[in-house]
């Protein structure tokens, strides 16, 4: 695959543990978090980036040398322009993910990069306008499980965030897996009672 095709269009890690309390909220901050996700599509320099979210590009250079600093942005290249060297900026990681934590503020930080409460806000209309596409369901799983379904989640993420752009909407994939105080059955009787019990009678169905 040629360095045109790919999405993004430069080297980065596939996954980066974050622990740093200034990780941390670098990532909790909304539109340095925007400025992330733009960087999933291609390297693009501090103008690019203020262009597409609409804001001074002053403001945007405070946000992405903050990312610089705490190690999750960095210049990938640069071009000269009219004696000008234009730094183009790409993510550390592909996944940014937070890792286990010591220390309650730290936790608290971490409660507001909450990535099912913003996708909630922003398919609202969608819902509205009945072009939501979502599914919920519940199992009670081992832990184990949870972690093998997991990778494949992320792994759909990747394969979502790779797909060539083109048309004029922008979508929004959104994943979780959490603990819940769902009900649940209780266990099954063991295969040899289930064998030896008489089938039912559909007339006695209700």
């Amino acid at each position: 695959m040629s360095v045109n095709e790919r999405i993004p269009d430069y080297d980065l890690e596939e996954m980066l543990v974050v622990t740093a309390p200034e990780q941390l909220r670098a990532l909790a901050d909304p539109l340095r978090a925007t400025l992330l996700e733009l960087l999933l599509e291609r390297a693009a320099t501090v103008t690019e980036m203020a262009q597409a979210v609409d804001r001074p590009k002053s403001s945007i250079a405070y946000h992405v040398n903050l990312l610089v600093d705490v190690g999750l942005l960095r210049v990938v290249r640069t071009r000269r322009v009219r004696a000008i060297e234009e730094r183009y900026y790409g993510r550390a990681a592909r996944t940014f993910y937070v890792g286990v934590l010591s220390h309650s503020e730290d936790k608290q930080v971490v409660a507001a990069i909450n990535g099912l409460a913003q996708a909630t806000a922003e398919s609202a209309a969608a819902h509205a306008a009945d072009d939501l596409r979502c599914t919920l369901v519940h199992a009670r799983i081992p832990v184990e499980e949870v972690r093998n379904f997991w990778a494949q989640v992320q792994e759909l993420a990747r394969r979502f965030a790779q797909i060539p752009r083109s048309g004029d909407q922008v979508y929004g994939f959104v994943a979780g897996l959490y603990p819940t105080d769902a009900p649940t059955l209780p266990d099954a009787e063991p295969s040899d009672a289930v064998n030896r019990a008489v089938p039912a009678d559909p007339s006695d169905v209700p």
